[in-house]
């Protein structure tokens, strides 16, 4: 009696061990990037017939050498409700060119009002990263359904996620324009290719 309850447990922790939950029996990865997007903003005063002062643009222009703008970054302009002021645009583009960005022609949605007399200047950031990785929570032991390991592609789509420039391509690409399309299909003109 006491050897077929042995046995019994036995076969059971043996079988056990077969049908393990969450097993990644395909050849992708459960590790994929993940991008968050952060909105960080900084209301300033707007003169409605000069737009923004000087001070105002030195607050802006600190800002964004703090926040160490950088490729990806998107920057745009709130008023609210009140009518947008073509002075104060020019004025945030002119800032955000300096660092190499364009104005956004629309602002994200952040907390709280817009008050009136003044402008809301958004820079959007988008970080990409791997959470859960690297994964060592699966020892080796014997894996009978030939399952991948929890930290399958870890390196991959992190280093990918680390590389990419702009992490809102991760998110929906980019579309192709003429400027970015040309460089594969240019023919020589004349001579041996």
């Amino acid at each position: 009696m006491r050897a077929k309850l042995i046995l019994t447990a036995t076969l059971a922790f043996t079988l056990a061990g077969c049908g393990a939950n969450g097993s990644n029996t395909s050849m992708y990865s459960t590790n994929q990037p993940v991008v968050q997007r952060n909105n960080y903003a900084l209301d300033v005063n707007v003169d409605s017939s000069a737009g923004l002062s000087s001070f105002e643009q030195n607050r802006i222009a600190q800002w964004f050498e703090a926040m160490k703008l950088r490729f990806g970054d998107r920057i745009a302009v709130d008023f609210g409700d009140s009518y947008p002021d073509a002075a104060t645009k020019q004025a945030v583009s002119d800032l955000a060119a300096k660092h190499g960005l364009l104005l956004s022609e629309t602002a994200p949605v952040t907390a709280g009002n817009v008050v009136p007399g003044t402008a809301r200047v958004v820079v959007t950031r988008s970080t990409a990263s791997v959470p859960n990785c690297p994964n060592w929570t699966k020892t080796t032991e014997a894996n009978y359904n030939s399952s991948n390991h929890p930290n399958y592609g870890c390196a991959t789509n992190s280093n990918l996620a680390a590389m990419v420039a702009d992490p809102e391509d991760l998110v929906r690409g980019r579309e192709s324009t003429p400027e970015n399309s040309r460089g594969g299909s240019r023919k020589k003109s004349g001579g041996a290719n």
